[in-house]
């Protein structure tokens, strides 16, 4: 799997294009909010775009996936508990579901407490999650917005997040990529829930 990160807006929300070259095909991850700079990226790697697949619903994440759909036909996927909020046209995603790119195989992980519906996209074959809003380098997704849950996110923390192992690369929705070993010595939220 290659990726391709990109930053926009205010809140500097990343999205990523992640694609197999032998397959010539790709998913974008939360298309932030400037699709046609997707658009040129997936045209000049010369892509076939699957599907747009959100973590969840908040529109820093989803600001572009108008134009992207628009311009390719592809499907967008979403957990059906935000389908309600984001409110748009959209294929349901469940815990446990996959989907493929190329030869590897994508698990959707629901981990709620940023919204009831937020998902992680992971790769354990490239060793890697998209963690949207759930976690960052070194804090954790706000859970005081409308559809937010402490308790749920305690909970995604204990019973999902923390069994990754320390080589699993996170991609957030902000800032940079680290892996649960820098998350396990510097993320002090997540230490707080940890060592409750």
């Amino acid at each position: 799997m290659k990726i391709k990160r990109l930053i926009g807006g205010n809140l500097e929300s990343n999205g990523f294009i992640i694609y197999d070259r032998k397959k010539g095909e790709c998913f974008v991850i939360d298309s932030g909010y400037a699709g046609e700079k997707y658009l040129k990226i997936i045209d000049e790697l010369e892509l076939k775009v699957k599907g747009i697949l959100l973590t969840h619903h908040h529109y820093d994440h989803v600001g572009g996936v108008d134009k992207i759909k628009e311009a390719t036909g592809c499907p967008v996927y979403i957990h059906r508990e935000d389908s309600d909020p984001y409110n748009k046209d959209a294929k349901m995603l469940e815990h446990g579901d996959t989907l493929l790119l190329g030869e590897e195989t994508i698990k959707v992980v629901h981990t709620p407490g940023h919204t009831r519906g937020s998902v992680c996209f992971y790769s354990e074959q490239s060793k890697l999650a998209f963690t949207g809003d759930t976690i960052f380098n070194v804090d954790l997704g706000r859970t005081d917005l409308k559809d937010g849950s402490p308790k749920d996110m305690e909970e995604s923390i204990r019973n999902i997040i923390s069994l990754w192992s320390n080589e699993i690369t996170i991609y957030p929705g902000h800032g940079d990529s680290c892996n649960m070993k820098f998350v396990r010595k510097y993320n002090l939220e997540y230490l707080d829930i940890m060592n409750k």
